[in-house]
């Protein structure tokens, strides 16, 4: 739950920005032209993908397993437990010094991550519909003056 989390809230953050941008709508995507073509992008999508999910997988079944990084060696990261990588890149701010916040911010962590994915299904929704990003739909929602902000 928490990796699909964590992809509904990117997920969420990457349908707006192409809206506050001005760039071509997050459904568009694939009617692009990139530098490469479509078979490449896949094959390094798939190669990159499986790997980082391969060491997650790893990590799932034996904890800490994982925890130096391959190519460095020297940065490690923290004991946290399954999904939360902790150390000075992961947490810089030290949020999960102490127990009693880590254990608030991995709830708030979920129940937005939840939250998240049931907005980019209805993002996803509305722009097939509609054929609009979701920032040009809420404008238009807020300007027919009947909504939760009246």
């Amino acid at each position: 739950e928490l990796q699909h989390c964590r992809w509904a809230m990117l997920g969420v953050v990457g349908t707006c920005v192409p809206d506050l941008l001005g760039l071509p709508m997050w459904a568009d995507a694939g009617k692009e032209s990139y530098f490469t073509d479509a078979f490449t992008l896949f094959t390094s999508q798939l190669l990159f993908m499986s790997w980082a999910e391969y060491r997650r997988w790893i990590d799932i079944q034996y904890p800490g397993s994982v925890n130096e990084d391959p190519i460095f060696g020297n940065y490690t990261v923290g004991e946290k437990g399954v999904g939360y990588p902790g150390g000075k890149w992961f947490d810089p701010m030290n949020f999960a010094k102490d127990e009693k916040k880590f254990l608030e911010l991995q709830k708030k962590e979920i129940a937005n991550g939840r939250l998240a994915m049931v907005a980019i299904l209805g993002i996803a929704a509305q722009t097939y519909y509609t054929g609009k990003g979701p920032l040009v739909c809420l404008g238009e929602h807020i300007k027919n003056g009947v909504n939760i902000f009246s």
